[in-house]
């Protein structure tokens, strides 16, 4: 390597293996999702030792044994520099109050590094380290060490990437045809258990996942007039909300199938629905351009929010941790507002393209955003707002959402009939499902099978996915 600033990106070359330390941290960060990992490479090329030492321990997943082995390996590093360059006193300091301290029982290797101090002419380190580029590429083995102290060597971090990756869901194993008219909406419950489907021919199916995986009908929700546009799992999965497009909410009991309260409004409509995380009241999306609390069980209206920017509340959902309500403001069909309910605060986000749909991370950390020319942004909405990641390579205005082991694979539909999947942290494209014959309106993951994902279409059907390891259990279609 030259200077941090050269042309020339440091690489290494393994059996079969070739990428340079930019590619290493990304796949790094797919198995440690850790900001501090690109920190921790720069500082080591950089031979910048006590700073890289202090960011190695805030490198999540990593026990205090590694930490303390690769820290005697930094060190070791730095003392040796320092003897080369004749900075004695720095040097005995370095060994007596930094590594010694480490309490690290390797008499043969304190005795090593004393005798260097005497003779340090008879080391390869200070031959090899007369010139700028040796101690570079000293420091460029250092981290391939450090990677292996780390448990996080090159084929390791290799195989765990593709690891993942065999994860994600690859075979269809069945195929749900109940509904008369294309899927609108597809969501699984909280604990995985079941799966609520909506469609436009104004019926909502619920789904039981069986023990071995089979999905089966549990009940056929009627009575909304319109297509069901928007589904939301209470935090127990007792109860289901329903709202038909620009027309009622309906709250159902899952264990009798009965619906038990309706929610309307006189003179307006409602368009989406969401639950407060401690399920005594529920959120509506109204057309005309408010958002209204609800209590649960009375149905009385107790607070209602409207914004002059707003011209219409296509979509909602509510964070699990804060009470968040995050609304879709389409003033300029682009833009999304945090809103908190309680602090009155606000956020927004504005994209170059028209928003079709959003939906939340489990932790209500992380907003994806699917737009009208296909792209998908991801944005962390946790304290500071930012941007993410783009994804790219499919042409969609479908329901989009996070998802599978680890919440490491991002999955849409496709006008293309397809499902695509791609690997959150790296971005890539790493699967493309076939087997529906329209266009793929929505997809969602189970929560707590990591390996089941379901997609609807406009073939009436619902597609359910699986990965390695379920792809010999293909069941008949339902």
């Amino acid at each position: 390597m030259g200077s941090m600033g050269d042309d020339k990106t440091p690489r290494k070359r393994g059996k079969g293996v070739e990428y340079d330390y930019e590619t290493l941290g990304k796949r790094m960060k797919s198995v440690v999702d850790d900001d501090n990992v690109d920190s921790f490479i720069r500082l080591i090329l950089e031979g910048n030792w006590d700073e890289s030492i202090s960011v190695l321990r805030k490198i999540s997943g990593t026990d205090e044994n590694a930490i303390k082995s690769a820290s005697q390996e930094i060190l070791e590093h730095k003392y040796f520099g320092l003897v080369c360059e004749n900075k004695i006193l720095n040097a005995v300091d370095t060994l007596t109050n930094e590594i010694v301290p480490l309490d690290i029982n390797d008499r043969a290797r304190h005795e090593k590094l004393c005798r260097f101090l005497v003779f340090p002419e008879k080391d390869s380190h200070v031959k090899s380290s007369s010139k700028k580029s040796k101690l570079e590429d000293h420091n460029k083995k250092l981290l391939d060490e450090l990677f292996k102290l780390l448990a996080l060597p090159e084929r390791r971090l290799v195989d765990s990437y593709h690891g993942v990756i065999d994860h994600a869901p690859s075979e269809r194993l069945q195929v749900l045809q109940e509904h008369k008219d294309k899927i609108c909406f597809l969501r699984f419950s909280h604990s995985g258990k079941y799966l609520a489907s909506s469609s436009a021919d104004c019926i909502v199916i619920v789904w039981e996942v069986m023990l071995d995986g089979r999905v089966s009908l549990k009940h056929t929700l009627c009575g909304h007039q319109k297509p069901v546009s928007c589904i939301s799992w209470s935090p127990s999965d007792a109860q289901l909300l329903t709202c038909g497009l620009d027309e009622v909410v309906r709250r159902w009991d899952i264990e009798s199938g009965q619906c038990v309260h309706i929610y309307e409004k006189s003179g307006v409509s409602l368009v989406s629905c969401a639950w407060s995380p401690d399920a005594k009241y529920i959120f509506c999306g109204v057309n005309d351009k408010s958002v209204c609390m609800w209590d649960l069980e009375e149905g009385k209206e107790l607070e209602c929010w409207k914004d002059s920017l707003t011209s219409g509340i296509s979509d909602l959902g509510i964070s699990s941790n804060e009470r968040e309500i995050i609304v879709t403001s389409v003033c300029k069909e682009n833009m999304i507002k945090l809103f908190g309910w309680e602090s009155k605060s606000e956020k927004l986000i504005e994209e170059d393209q028209t928003v079709t749909s959003f939906s939340l991370s489990e932790d209500g950390k992380l907003l994806l955003i699917s737009l009208s020319n296909g792209e998908l942004h991801l944005w962390n909405i946790d304290g500071f707002v930012r941007q993410l990641a783009k994804y790219k390579g499919n042409k969609c205005v479908s329901r989009s959402c996070i998802g599978g082991m680890e919440h490491a694979f991002i999955a849409s539909g496709s006008e293309h009939s397809q499902v695509y999947i791609w690997h959150r942290q790296s971005g890539e494209l790493i699967s493309k499902l076939v087997g529906h014959c329209g266009a793929v309106n929505c997809v969602n993951w189970n929560p707590t099978n990591p390996n089941m994902l379901a997609s609807g279409s406009d073939d009436c059907t619902i597609c359910i996915w699986g990965g390695l390891s379920q792809g010999k259990m293909k069941y008949h279609s339902s």
